[in-house]
């Protein structure tokens, strides 16, 4: 068994990730790029129905905790999962 004062580092990051999670428009944009591979702030915006720029503070919450990553195409950023485990954690939360 592993305890929080055997390891408080991995605890730590373990939580920090399920906290970026813990927001619903980063939970859905997490969700919804898990279906679509990749997407834009514009693409999101129409999906969310939310501001741009709060979009992009979201997607900046998710990048830190390499959630996500952002690949430049042109003037375009195209957002994808970056960490598999995340599609995982997303499959548990929504399984019905």
């Amino acid at each position: 068994m592993l305890y929080y004062k055997d390891d408080p580092e991995l605890f730590e990051n373990k939580a920090s990730v399920l906290k970026a999670l813990s927001h619903p428009i980063r939970l859905c944009i997490v969700k919804n790029l898990i279906a679509v591979k990749k997407a834009n702030v514009t693409q999101m915006q129409h999906c969310l129905e939310a501001p741009q720029s709060t979009i992009s503070q979201h997607l900046s919450k998710l990048k830190a905790e390499k959630i996500i990553k952002g690949e430049r195409k042109g003037l375009e950023v195209y957002y994808s999962i970056s960490n598999e485990r995340i599609i995982k954690i997303i499959e548990v939360l929504f399984r019905k």
